[in-house]
């Protein structure tokens, strides 16, 4: 039996509230390094035996961590079940979004998605494990498309990839 909800009144998180890491069950600890770090570009910063590690960019302890703890050897879970849907990596413009995109294509693999959603622009794989992967840089604010009434209206375009590709390349020179 499901417990019924307590209605609490909405409250607004202090503005500086961010995300700080996604956590994963994994079910082969070196694969899935080997893809957030190999092909992602993320640093492991710390490994916990042979069960967990913890990887981060720019010297943060960690924005991801992986474990096995539960789930070395599974598989991921079917299609129509809960879970995470997926986790999303903001990188800071579109010549670093266009390397991780280089990267990934250099890697073999393949995409499940690319959007230019009007706020942001996006790029979706998955992982090794079958867990949803975005990979995106963030417009400028003043750039969000808006109605009338100033409301915000994120969309679904088509992401010119070959262009983000190639900026990255003109900038590597």
């Amino acid at each position: 039996m499901v417990a019924k909800p307590v209605l609490i009144p909405p409250q607004q998180a202090e503005a500086a509230t961010r995300v700080g890491h996604v956590h994963l069950k994994v079910a082969d600890l070196d694969r899935a390094i080997a893809f957030y770090s190999g092909v992602l570009g993320f640093d492991v910063m710390q490994r916990s035996g042979r069960g967990a590690a913890f990887l981060g960019a720019g010297g943060y302890h960690h924005h991801i961590g992986l474990n096995t703890w539960e789930s070395a050897g599974a598989t991921p879970p079917p299609p129509g079940h809960t879970g995470l849907y997926h986790s999303a990596f903001l990188y800071p413009d579109r010549v670093a979004l266009g390397r991780v995109l280089a990267r990934v294509t250099a890697a073999g693999i393949a995409l499940t998605g690319a959007a230019d959603h009007g706020v942001s622009e996006a790029i979706y794989l998955d992982d090794p494990d079958g867990n949803g992967v975005e990979l995106y840089r963030d417009k400028p604010q003043a750039d969000w498309p808006v109605d009338a009434q100033d409301h915000l209206r994120m969309v679904n375009a088509p992401l010119d990839l070959q262009a983000l590709l190639d900026e990255a390349a003109a900038a590597d020179g």
